[in-house]
């Protein structure tokens, strides 16, 4: 499979069962899934598994990501810290599909203590189901984008 079809995971420990739902379902939809842990309940470090799963999409190993911690919002922020990374926090369908289509976002957060796994498979399957618009929306992701230097 190509980088193309493939969907990084990761969360820290509030998400696990969570993140490896959406896992399954996405795999079940024909999607190439890394899913990069962590594995068992301890209290783990959301900005490591946010960067890491950010690092992948950044490098090309993945198109798209999908990260998840309680809120969504913590590793949300540690994703974004990487370069070429657009990440949002979702919690609804409407914004799920947006943020592709209208920022180009490579990335999700979704929030485990936030919304339910039916809710959750439902922004997953908007936000793989919708592709970037370009056009005018284009030259806005270009001024979002951190400049070298």
């Amino acid at each position: 499979m190509t980088a193309s079809n493939r969907v990084v995971l990761s969360s820290d420990h509030a998400a696990i069962g969570l993140r490896q739902a959406i896992a399954s379902h996405i795999a079940a939809k024909g999607w190439e899934v890394v899913d990069i842990g962590p594995t068992t309940p301890e209290s783990t470090h959301y900005p490591q598994h946010g960067k890491a799963a950010a690092e992948r999409v950044a490098s090309g190993d993945c198109r798209l990501g999908i990260i998840l911690c309680g809120t969504g919002q913590g590793i949300m922020l540690a994703a974004n810290k990487v370069r070429g990374i657009r990440c949002g926090v979702c919690s609804d369908t409407f914004s799920a599909r947006m943020i592709r289509q209208h920022n180009d976002a490579n990335m999700i957060s979704i929030g485990a203590r936030v919304v339910g796994e039916g809710l959750a498979l439902e922004i997953v399957d908007a936000f793989l189901g919708a592709e970037f618009e370009g056009g005018r929306h284009a030259t806005r992701v270009e001024m979002i984008e951190p400049k070298a230097g």
